[in-house]
């Protein structure tokens, strides 16, 4: 095994730039969105019906009838076979993680043996993909397999272009027979409907020529980029996507000379061409640059609406996997890779638009508009102090539990940074009036406030980066999301509990103007309250630190440090209600939804037990042996030629080291295979999921420490796997 290593390590040394062809021969915007079936592309292949039909189903959600759907169908067709596309698919986002799809050709034969090729409203709008197959928490049986992909005319169509080959990709909820969704697409799109109705509603209390609340997303992708060879001599990295044993490097990212850094030229030529290649799919990536790891970067797009980013970066990660390929590197999603050094997050960035033109968390120019800022503000905010623990269980997975709250992420105790002019203003609404607010006390808070905005975008060139969910000038950073994450799991919660809170905003402001309260006076006297009940939620200082968990305990903050514990969130009576009442899951789709995240998470731990327990016995303790051997046969010899014992001292001290170090690992690997066998008995997986994580996985850290000791004393030559040197700093 050791030679596989080596092996690896020449082919690092002869490895060269991968030129991209074409690269900066044309301007982006020349090649931006040229596989997608959108824009100018819609108008060139449909006729006026068929597009005005397309565009209002786009925006409104309207059904498009069957014969819009076959000319659609039509366009769509010969716009994707003038650029050479054969098949077509379904591209959905089942529960696994990752994309799914299924390819049918547009060739066909008719009744009269006639061959031709066809694409119609049918097979556009509806597949037939075998729903039991995927993760759906018993919805569907083996026997029962029937579910269906359902067209999203909301996100566009785009040709994915792999190899030498093309296909027509349509983007589509999946859902099973009886209509349970089994995807993250169903339950985003009702989140986002939800959203726009209560965040309207509320709008209707300062302008009325708002129809329409769009909910934003910008997401900061994190990833690691290491040679494919080295890569491949992991087992952990190829079955796992991190390294299960591995001492840290001599120098790691202590000198803080990653960040920001040159880019380096086989990375730097692997992101022109990921880069170009989601240009062509119309993902607007704006910004590149070195992490704070060794080997650790970061790409960012402009903003999006919600459900088209969500594809879009889920459609990005499949990009950049299939790219590294060409360049003989491998991009690296997992959360925390490596050991010691940071590991990786996707923050998501989120915000609220109306089809006005304004940002709903962005402080305006007048007193309304600085109202009406400041009411979805403080909405923001006490949704997230009711429901802190659902924002918690959707960033909830077996990967990101080695991530947060390592000092390179924030904590596990969710919080919300506003900085301190913010801060100021809600305490001056708070104690402005001790009973009740007057017309007086209305013109000049809004006054006030509006002075304030220069020091308020001031105040926005600094961040709080240990913050879970900060408030950066006009949006809220969501800075929890693991980097292998399905952005829409976070976005489903955030958009569902800030339109139960905006609906519940709307009920007590009413309720005073019933009263006789001027409206803007009602708006105010419920803010007061909002910032009152939230208060407790709010924290500026240093996330990281021993103090604030202390204090968030005094608070009465929840802190649930792993997935089994957070993930109960979704089935506590408050957590279903509002998932029910906002008509994003049902009863048997949440249930479902909570035991597939479950098994999920036992079946990640489960293999991360069984790959160490296979390195550790054959990998580490056969080169650990092998070089005690060696050891062994020195001392012999020495003795042989009639040395003193103080001649070979240290090597019987080394010898001695290394046979405790075998023992332990030999013996915490049997232990962990017995534990791990007692869990898999357990048919309850939420009782089977807390076994794995506070019985198996405290075995993972005692195997490693002394696997590590181990890398540190064995001859180099005789360890068979690239070391954190190798994979970190070999490009």
């Amino acid at each position: 095994m050791s030679n596989i290593r080596f092996q690896a390590l020449q082919s690092v040394a002869n490895a060269e730039e991968k030129k991209i062809s074409g690269y900066g021969e044309k301007r982006i915007t020349a090649i931006f969105g040229t596989n997608v079936f959108s824009g100018r592309t819609i108008r060139e292949y449909l006729s006026d019906e068929a597009y005005k039909s397309l565009m209002n189903s786009a925006k409104n959600g309207s059904r498009v009838d069957r014969r819009m759907a076959d000319q659609v169908a039509a366009g769509m067709k010969a716009w994707a076979e003038e650029r050479g596309v054969t098949h077509f698919t379904h591209w959905f986002q089942p529960l696994t993680g990752t994309t799914a799809e299924k390819h049918d050709s547009f060739f066909t034969i008719k009744s009269d043996g006639t061959a031709i090729e066809l694409f119609d409203g049918d097979a556009l709008i509806q597949q037939e993909p075998d729903a039991s197959s995927f993760p759906n928490g018993g919805i569907r049986a083996t026997f029962e397999a029937r579910g269906y992909t359902a067209w999203d005319p909301s996100s566009p169509a785009f040709i994915m272009e792999s190899g030498s080959g093309k296909t027509l990709c349509i983007p589509t909820i999946f859902i099973a027979y009886n209509g349970e969704s089994l995807d993250y697409k169903a339950p985003l799109l009702k989140s986002i409907a939800a959203l726009d109705k209560a965040a309207v509603d509320v709008c209707h209390f300062f302008d009325k020529n708002v129809s329409k609340v769009t909910a934003t997303l910008g997401w900061e992708q994190e990833y690691f980029v290491i040679d494919e060879a080295l890569a491949n001599a992991r087992p952990d990295l190829m079955m796992c996507g991190r390294t299960l044993l591995g001492h840290g490097p001599a120098k790691g990212q202590q000198l803080e000379d990653h960040y920001f850094g040159s880019i380096p030229e086989r990375v730097y030529a692997f992101m022109q061409d990921f880069e170009q290649e989601s240009y062509k799919l119309g993902i607007p990536l704006r910004t590149r640059h070195n992490e704070v790891a060794p080997s650790q970067f970061e790409c960012a797009p402009i903003f999006e609406e919600c459900n088209i980013a969500v594809d879009h970066n889920t459609l990005l990660m499949d990009v950049m996997n299939k790219v590294a390929k060409r360049h003989k590197l491998k991009a690296l999603l997992h959360e925390k890779p490596f050991a010691g050094v940071n590991g990786s997050g996707k923050h998501n960035n989120w915000s609220l638009a109306t089809d006005t033109g304004v940002n709903l968390l962005s402080p305006g120019k007048t007193p309304r508009t600085n109202l009406m800022f400041l009411t979805f503000f403080v909405n923001a905010i006490k949704a997230v102090h009711d429901y802190d623990d659902l924002l918690r269980g959707a960033i909830a997975s077996a990967n990101n539990d080695h991530r947060l709250g390592a000092n390179e992420a924030p904590p596990a105790i969710i919080s919300v940074y506003i900085g301190k002019y913010l801060s100021d203003v809600l305490d001056e609404v708070e104690s402005r009036v001790k009973e009740k607010f007057t017309e007086q006390d209305e013109v000049i808070l809004k006054l006030d406030i509006h002075k304030q905005i220069p020091e308020l975008l001031m105040d926005n060139t600094d961040r709080n980066r240990t913050s879970p969910f900060a408030f950066t000038g006009n949006k809220f950073e969501f800075r929890a999301v693991g980097s292998s994450a399905n952005c829409a799991s976070p976005m489903v919660v955030l958009n569902t509990i800030m339109a139960e809170t905006l609906k519940q905003f709307k009920k007590d402001v009413d309720a005073l103007v019933e009263k006789g309260d001027k409206k803007e006076i009602a708006v105010l006297q419920v803010l007061r309250d909002y910032i009152t009940k939230s208060k407790k939620i709010r924290f500026e200082g240093d996330n990281y630190s021993a103090e604030w968990a202390e204090e968030a305990e005094r608070r009465g903050l929840n802190n649930f440090k792993t997935t089994p514990e957070a993930l109960d969130a979704f089935v506590t009576e408050k957590g279903k209600q509002v998932f029910y009442d906002n008509g994003i899951y049902s009863k048997r789709e949440l249930e479902a939804r909570h035991e597939i995240m479950l098994e999920d998470y036992v079946k990640k731990v489960q293999i991360e037990a069984r790959l160490l327990g296979y390195l550790a016995t054959n990998h580490v303790l056969p080169a650990a042996i092998n070089y005690q051997n060696t050891l062994v046969e020195n001392v012999r010899g020495l003795k042989e030629i009639g040395l003193d014992k103080k001649s070979y001292k240290a090597q019987l001290h080394l010898i001695e080291v290394i046979s405790g170090h075998i023992q332990n690992v030999n013996d915490n690997v049997e232990a962990m295979l017995e534990t791990r066998k007692r869990a898999n008995e357990i048919a309850d997986y939420h009782k089977r999921a807390l076994k794995y994580c506070h019985e198996v996985k405290p075995y993972f850290d005692k195997i490693r420490y002394h696997a590590d000791k181990l890398e540190l004393v064995v001859d180099d030559k005789l360890w068979p796997l690239p070391k954190y040197r190798e994979l970190l700093f070999m490009r």
